[in-house]
């Protein structure tokens, strides 16, 4: 199966406002891995109480070519399913490991 195939069966994620967000960030994916952002494990934590709303996200290297491009991916997919909030999206400085990943195997002959 293609990684970017979009129809690959992806986890059912919880019926609420922070699992519909997690599912709308699955559109997201990331250009050079070909997985999607809550795939890879770079999406922890969803705080839609506070105002803004926060996601916590990491990236896989720390120099990641693509960073900007996927907080702007990211915080633009939250606002289409919340509409009524703005969401402000942190990039964590912790080191990004496969063991982060929902299924650390969608890695396997990747390089």
């Amino acid at each position: 199966m293609h990684p970017f195939d979009e129809d690959r069966p992806q986890p059912q994620d919880p019926d609420t406002p922070e699992g519909n967000v997690k599912r709308a960030l699955r559109k997201v994916f990331d250009p050079e891995i070909g997985l999607n952002v809550v795939e890879l494990g770079l999406i922890r934590d969803i705080k839609l109480a506070e105002d803004p709303a926060v996601i916590e996200m990491m990236m896989t290297t720390p120099f990641c070519p693509y960073a900007g491009w996927l907080v702007q991916q990211v915080k633009q997919q939250a606002e289409q399913t919340v509409q009524e909030k703005v969401f402000r999206v942190n990039v964590m400085p912790d080191v990004w490991s496969p063991e982060f990943m929902e299924d650390p195997g969608l890695l396997t002959g990747w390089n």
